[in-house]
């Protein structure tokens, strides 16, 4: 009887333990993401297999498995696993740890220390571990949301193989969000009743992290509405007060990922900055990558403004870079700075146009030669085959121009490129012209 009521207790812990940490896989099998390291033939996954690991760095942002991993590696070799953590240990600890290390080895035992947050100890107590390492007599693996080039000693560095776990992507993260609410482990246990939409919204929210997407999806179910059959019905409310957001209708594969992306482009065409900011912070707030916006930032200023202001391809390439450097949500006033300088910059298609044109040429004439004066003659017989012969070198002229034809003959006199009458093109249809008048009296001179 006392058996069987300390069974029941431990299971009442263990289901009122996090989510996240009842749902902890134990095999490769079960581990979601990560597939650039331990999917079959890749350089984590063959070091597994072989038994041949080595101390090693796991560097990622939070919730991407990097204990779990850490834990699965200590399954899979026999290992003793020892968490250690980097906020709560000193060297005094340190060095206690390691001699029970280096007893279980004399056993045969081999001992995984996995350090939770090591770019938080001091050199001293990095290099408390350095004599261990390089004896054997631990595994280290490190966890780490920073860059280990500059947040560990270099000593220690050299010694380990460095990781990078990159974030969960939203399709990781829903399979991990059905598995939760199938799973016995998770909240199989009762029938759950939520949306797909739901579902998908909690997967954006989380933002690569499963740790986050796990917790909301348990606080919204816990906050749920419970049927007179038990069941558990989760609400759009509910999920809006445990993100502390609104719900958008919003999908980044879906119809409306397309209208949104399509109102901001019209917007910033037509010069209206401040629909233009409304639309960046309806995707934004929606969870959109902004990245993709970024991206899009920079189509846009090649297509729609060109050359009527140069600048503007370089803003949002800045803005991209930007994006890179903070993410959201510090970047999104980098996106509205783009926003409104693309949308208040002098408009032209010319570039746009002018590809299309050549573009389809392009396509109808793959096979048409190019003319003999410009191609390079590098070799005795091509110059023979008078590859080069009638070039004229511009810079040997006064106003640095010839009349030399550079398209095909059956393209003579085509024009694809023409700049419009707005900002920097003005000046630049001016002198396109100059040039044009040139090279034909020129010709008329020959």
């Amino acid at each position: 009887m006392q058996m069987e009521q300390l069974s029941l207790f431990t299971q009442e812990v263990s289901m009122s333990a996090p989510l996240a940490s009842r749902l902890r896989p134990q095999t490769l099998d079960d581990y979601v993401g990560q597939g650039h390291l331990v999917g079959k033939g890749k350089v984590l996954r063959q070091m597994l297999d072989t038994d041949r690991i080595s101390s090693m760095i796991f560097w990622g942002p939070p919730g991407v498995g990097k204990t779990t991993l850490a834990r699965i590696i200590a399954n899979m070799t026999h290992s003793s696993f020892i968490d250690f953590s980097a906020v709560t240990s000193g060297i005094k600890e340190i060095k206690e740890v390691m001699k029970r290390a280096e007893d279980s080895r004399m056993m045969g035992v081999k001992t995984i220390v996995f350090v939770d947050e090591i770019h938080r100890f001091n050199k001293a107590q990095q290099d408390a571990f350095l004599p261990y390492v390089e004896k054997g007599s631990i595994i280290l693996i490190g966890a780490t949301t920073e860059n280990p080039s500059f947040e560990i000693n270099s000593a220690l560095l050299s010694r380990c193989k460095v990781f990078v776990l990159q974030a969960l992507t939203e399709e990781d993260i829903r399979r991990l969000l059905h598995h939760a609410l199938n799973d016995s482990k998770g909240l199989g246990n009762t029938p759950i009743h939520i949306e797909e939409r739901l579902v998908n919204a909690i997967a954006v929210f989380a933002n690569g992290d499963a740790r986050t997407a796990l917790n909301t999806l348990d606080m919204a179910v816990l906050n749920g509405e419970i049927q007179p059959d038990g069941s558990i019905v989760v609400k759009e409310e509910v999920l809006e007060q445990c993100i502390g957001k609104k719900m958008l209708l919003y999908d980044r594969n879906g119809e409306e990922h397309y209208n949104l992306i399509s109102a901001l482009h019209k917007s910033m065409r037509n010069s209206d900055p401040d629909a233009a900011i409304y639309w960046l912070a309806r995707m934004l707030e929606a969870g959109e990558d902004p990245l993709y916006i970024a991206r899009r930032l920079v189509r846009f200023a090649s297509e729609d403004v060109g050359i009527a202001d140069s600048k503007a391809l370089q803003v949002a390439v800045a803005a991209y870079q930007a994006c890179h450097f903070n993410g959201m949500p510090e970047c999104d006033v980098n996106l509205a700075h783009a926003v409104v300088y693309l949308s208040m910059a002098p408009k032209s298609n010319a570039l746009y146009i002018g590809y299309g044109k050549a573009k389809a040429d392009a396509a109808q004439m793959l096979a048409e030669p190019v003319p003999l004066q410009i191609r390079n003659g590098v070799t005795e017989l091509m110059q023979e085959l008078h590859y080069g012969e009638g070039y004229q070198y511009a810079h040997d002229t006064k106003e640095k121009l010839t009349d030399m034809e550079c398209l095909p003959e059956s393209l003579k006199g085509k024009e694809y490129y023409v700049p419009g009458d707005q900002g920097q093109e003005a000046a630049i249809k001016e002198k396109l012209a100059r040039v044009k008048e040139f090279r034909r009296k020129s010709a008329l001179d020959r």
